[in-house]
Formats: C-alpha cells, structure tokens, sequence
C-alpha cells in the first residue's frame, strides 16, 4: 500500500520562504537580486502581507550616518542595557553598523518613511532610547507601510512564485540536513493526500513570526502560533531563550470583535509625553522607575499589572491629551480610539499589557543559519542575539530587513543557483491512517491553553504557576491526542501551539532568576553571569 507521500506531488526549488512578514517578504527580494533568482518559493499560510510586520505601528531603529546626534556606540549602549545583559554585543553592533545601508536599499524596493519639509527623515523616540533614531512612516503605521510597499515590490517580481493560503506541516531533515518541507496546500481544505506536497530545497528559509496566540491577550494577529518554534524544534534545530515573552504595557484594554487580539498603543505615544495613570488619576510611574514612562518594556509592564491589581482594574489609562496635535502624528491610533468612542485629544485610553514580542526562538548565526544544515532563521522566530532578555523597542523591524539583507547576501555568495536533487525522505512517510479521528472541539482547546499560559507563564511566574502550566498543557494534548497528521488547519495550529507552550515553560522553569522580561517571583535576584538557555529534540 502506497503512503500519503508517496503518491502525492514533488516540487523543486532553490530556496523556499516560510513567512510573508517584512523579513521573508526582504529575503525573497534579495535573493532574487542575485544567483538565486530563478528557483524561489515564497509561502505564507494566510495571504500575502497578513503577518506581526504589518502591525508594527512605532516604526524601526536606523543610525542614520547623518544624524549627527546618534552612533553606533551609544545605540550598542541602549540596547545592551534594555537587554539586561544577555544580548551578543558582536550581533548588536553588527546590526546598528549595518542599518544606514539598509535603510537606503529600502527606498530602492518602495520603502519610504516620513520626512519633513526640507524632505529629512523625521526621527522619533521610544522608551530606554537616549536620543531620536526611530524612522517612522504612515505616522503610526510604519509596519504596514513598508509590508505594503514590499508586497508591492514582490507581487511585480515574475521570478518570486508565491504560494498563499498554504501551511507548512513539517521539515524534510534526514542526517541532521534540512532537504525540504511538506505543504498543506489550501488551508480551508481538510487533510487528505490530494492537498499536500513535498517541496524539495536547497534552502529553507523559515520567516514566520511569533507565538502571542498562545496567550489570552496579545497584540499579535490570529495567526502567530508559534509554527516556526515548533517545525524547528521537531526538526532537531536547536532553540534559545525561549523563556523571553515581551509583554507591551499598552495594548488598548478592549478586546476587538473575535477577541482574537488586542489593538498595540504604541510606545512612541509614551515618546511624545503621553503619561499612564491608574482610575483613580494617580500618575504612579515615578514610584517604579526614574525614567518613568520610558523605563524598558518589562518594567513598565509589571508597574501597569500592579497597579491594575492595586486598583482591582482591568486597565490603567494613557493620558495623551497635553501632545501637540496627537491625531496628526497617531492617525492610526486615533482612528482606532475614535472607533470605540475615544477621542485622543480629549480622553484617557484604557490600556493593560498584552504579549507582543518574543525575544527566543531558532538558534541562529549572523547569516541566518540554524543548527540543522541548510535551515536558515530570520525575523521574530529566529535567536540572533540582538535582543537579550528584553528588546529595546523599535529594534525589531532593524532586525528583520539586516538580517535578511545578511541571509541573502550569504548564500547567494555560498549557494548560487542549483537544481535540487534530493529524493522523497522514506522516514516521513506518513499514512492517512495515522489521523487520529479523535474529534474536539479545537476553540475550547485553544482558549484553555491561552488561559492558563496567561495565568501561569505571564508577567510575573513562579515554579508553582510553571508546573500548573505544564500540567494543563498535558492535559490538553492528552484531549486533542492527535500524532504527526491532523485534520486541518487549526489542528496543526493547535499541536504547534502545545509545543512551543511546552518549549516556554520548560526552559523558564530552568532559568532561576529574573532577568528581562522573564520575572520570577520565587528568584528574584539576577544572576552575575549572563546565560543563554538552550533547549533542543
């Protein structure tokens, strides 16, 4: 009897993308600059331009040579103090020496960014930044605007084949050698052996985001499940730092319809003067911290927690009514706002911490490369080094395009063009039937896996809140009890989900400290020695 992937179709490419997210839409671009034009493969499971990217409202780092007020030194200094100490200062400084050139490729794709009227790039500045050297676009919507124009840029290239609506399921790894993937190819399909394919490669390039679906409240969008984390992980791929959850302070304290996330209030809000006050109108953040509003991320996060839990609240409130014409410089915010009966100039905004951000994710080196031989990691999913145990805001989009300007021009120096010659992988021949007909209600599933990764592995964690967590996570594998090959969409989803859990909470039960943005009630202290966590198969 022939297997599911023995009969089903085989395809061959140069380099495939995991991931349409500014850093898989950059690579694929570069990539197609150079020798590797001709065999590239772009997929992305929702369609093209829905990823974290595009909601990224603040705007992106550059130490522009220009900005006579910046440097590359004092950038390495912000972002080694955000990052409490276990960032790799070769990977910042690397990173900040590269962003003027960046930069300047960018507008080259159709990337633009706000300028005044002499047409200089107007400069803004986020929390535990010392000086301006946040490039915004759109206002407040600099995410959107460069996913927008690289889409664009992507769309018009006839030599970058993109698949949308298409999921990875798992990597082709034979001796500790990625060959390829397997692709549910139309997500709004059940499973059977007619909707998959094997893609074989020289490269894969896994771009896809984070994991803040896996709590309760997130400003990610419905589909950061954490895939990457857990592909990576089956693979054998060695991960890092996978305690790190960055929690915004403000998220807007309303859910949206779906209640799938939660709308971001950016940190440039903060940048400008906007203030946080509890109910009852006290101004608090100079009890926790001198730089108040813009003390780092994981500070302000845990003061907003305890003073909601001081005030038995569901939020605390940004005052930005003293900004100079904050519609003009937060549309996108203030439309939001206006939405829900806010008016920016007149009200105070609800806010409260949402996961947002992941600093951990697939070990990797400056050139993208993990563990397992020919798998590349860029973007949120991947563990450069860049952001240590709490990112300086703003760093994040800096990250995506220089490291997938880096990964392109690595292996089109090292790689060129080829003509994959790989043959089907005996050892993943799954069969049709190995599905578990087990049926679940998923929704219910997930909700209880966000609720307890809330409760348990949040903000502030503890050993007992850790083993709770891990608990209820077995408990809810054991009801879903699915294999290698679910169903359909969501159930991948769901199993990608329970993984990258279970990759969180272990490794923040083996760090006994608090350091960053990982917060342990029962240690308190912070190590002398900074180290890296590292957890693999």
């Amino acid at each position: 009897m022939l297997s599911a992937f023995q009969i089903m179709k085989q395809l061959k490419y140069s380099a495939v993308i995991v991931g349409s997210g500014i850093s898989g839409l950059y690579t694929a671009l570069k990539l197609e600059q150079n020798s590797l034009g001709s065999k590239i493969l772009l997929v992305t499971k929702s369609n093209l331009g829905e990823s974290n990217s595009y909601y990224a409202q603040g705007g992106m780092v550059a130490v522009l040579n220009d900005n006579k007020n910046d440097s590359v030194d004092s950038h390495i200094e912000d972002t080694l103090k955000a990052g409490a100490g276990l960032n790799d200062e070769s990977t910042v400084k690397f990173i900040s020496e590269n962003s003027d050139t960046v930069v300047k490729d960018l507008l080259g794709f159709g990337v633009e960014f706000d300028r005044d009227e002499n047409g200089n790039f107007t400069l803004t500045k986020e929390a535990a930044h010392s000086v301006r050297r946040i490039l915004h676009s759109g206002g407040d919507a600099t995410g959107r605007e460069m996913e927008i124009a690289l889409v664009k840029a992507v769309k018009e290239n006839k030599n970058i084949e993109v698949r949308e609506n298409t999921a990875v399921v798992d990597l082709i790894v034979e001796n500790n050698t990625c060959k390829g993937l397997i692709v549910l190819k139309d997500v709004s399909l059940h499973s059977h052996a007619d909707n998959y394919e094997q893609i074989i490669s020289d490269v894969v390039i896994l771009a896809t985001g984070g994991l803040g679906q896996i709590y309760q409240y997130t400003t990610n969008p419905l589909g950061a499940t954490g895939d990457g984390f857990a592909l990576a992980y089956r693979a054998g791929a060695v991960l890092r730092d996978m305690e790190f959850v960055q929690f915004h302070p403000t998220a807007l304290a309303i859910d949206d319809r779906t209640h799938h996330n939660r709308f971001l209030i950016s940190e440039a809000v903060r940048g400008e003067g906007a203030k946080l006050c509890d109910k009852n109108g006290f101004y608090y953040m100079k009890d926790y911290d001198k730089r108040e509003e813009l003390a780092p991320r994981d500070i302000v996060a845990r003061a907003n927690f305890i003073q909601m839990q001081k005030t038995n609240s569901g939020c605390v409130y940004l005052d930005g009514t003293k900004l100079a014409n904050p519609k003009k410089r937060f549309p996108t915010i203030s439309k939001k706002c206006a939405q829900n009966g806010i008016d920016i100039e007149k009200d105070l905004i609800p806010v409260a911490p949402a996961a947002h951000y992941f600093m951990g994710g697939i070990k990797t080196d400056l050139n993208g490369e993990s563990s397992v031989k020919n798998l590349f990691a860029i973007g949120e999913c991947a563990s450069t080094g860049l952001h240590g145990a709490n990112r300086l805001a703003s760093n994040s989009l800096l990250e995506c395009v220089v490291c997938a300007y880096k990964t392109a021009e690595y292996l089109n120096n090292n790689v060129g063009v080829a003509t994959p010659t790989y043959k089907l992988c005996a050892s993943l021949e799954w069969e049709p039937k190995s599905l578990n007909s087990n049926r679940c209600n998923i929704f219910d599933l997930k909700s209880k896996l966000k609720t307890t990764m809330w409760q348990n592995v949040g903000i502030f964690r503890d050993e007992n809140s850790l083993n709770q967590a891990l608990s209820d996570i077995e408990q809810i594998e054991n009801e879903f009890n699915k294999g290698d090959y679910c169903a359909n969409i969501e159930e991948y989803e769901l199993r990608n989900m329970l993984i990258t859990s279970k990759l969180v909470i272990k490794s923040a039960l083996q760090r006994k400290e608090s350091r960053g943005a990982h917060y342990r009630t029962d240690f308190l202290q912070t190590d002398k020695v900074a180290k890296h966590s590292e957890i693999k198969k």
